[in-house]
């Protein structure tokens, strides 16, 4: 066969009879969400380990603080340091979500926040997104709970725990705060094996 088209005269190669043979099932997959979010326990053990980076984060920040103001009481100047700890944690998570999409901790397991279109997040949306996150912790700072640690940190954890589960309510199962600030958490593992 000469890739040609057949010359007059000349017959075409015949088509078998019945319709084309449909694919089996294997072969035919339908292309992932891209934008659908990975399982929730992963995503909470990227929330586990981010609470422990930001406890040294948290921990530095009260040192320079305390050292800064010559702070000589634990109460003294909390106002003060509770609001430079929210400006630290909002430069860390701010600016490496705006550097790379990921913090240590979604690096670690492999997860990126992206705009909804898929790109990289603008610096409003960033901000946005670190100021709608602290729903995760609305328990422990509303004003007036006049509860005891103990019972707060069953609050905190119950409230975590029921707040994590109602992503599965989202369509994409992204939390919330990322479906109202238009982001998602996108699975971010490397898609060809590593080298030994």
């Amino acid at each position: 066969m000469s890739g040609l088209p057949p010359a007059a005269g000349s017959e075409a190669p015949s088509l078998p009879d019945g319709p084309a043979p449909i694919p089996s099932s294997p072969s035919v997959r339908a292309m992932p969400d891209p934008l659908r979010a990975p399982p929730l326990v992963r995503r909470l053990a990227a929330f586990l380990y981010e609470g422990v980076l930001c406890f040294g984060i948290v921990f530095a920040t009260g040192l320079v603080y305390g050292v800064a103001t010559r702070q000589t009481h634990a109460l003294q100047g909390r106002p003060g340091l509770m609001a430079c700890c929210f400006v630290v944690l909002g430069l860390y998570f701010v600016g490496l979500w705006l550097r790379s999409g990921q913090t240590l901790a979604m690096k670690t397991w492999h997860l990126r926040v992206v705009a909804a279109d898929g790109g990289p997040l603008a610096p409003r949306r960033a901000l946005l997104r670190y100021l709608l996150a602290w729903v995760w912790f609305l328990p422990e700072i509303a004003p007036g709970a006049g509860v005891g640690t103990g019972a707060i940190s069953g609050i905190v954890a119950a409230w975590v725990l029921l707040y994590a589960a109602s992503a599965r309510l989202h369509p994409r199962r992204q939390f919330w705060h990322d479906a109202i600030c238009g982001t998602a958490i996108v699975d971010a593992r490397p898609t060809a094996p590593l080298p030994a």
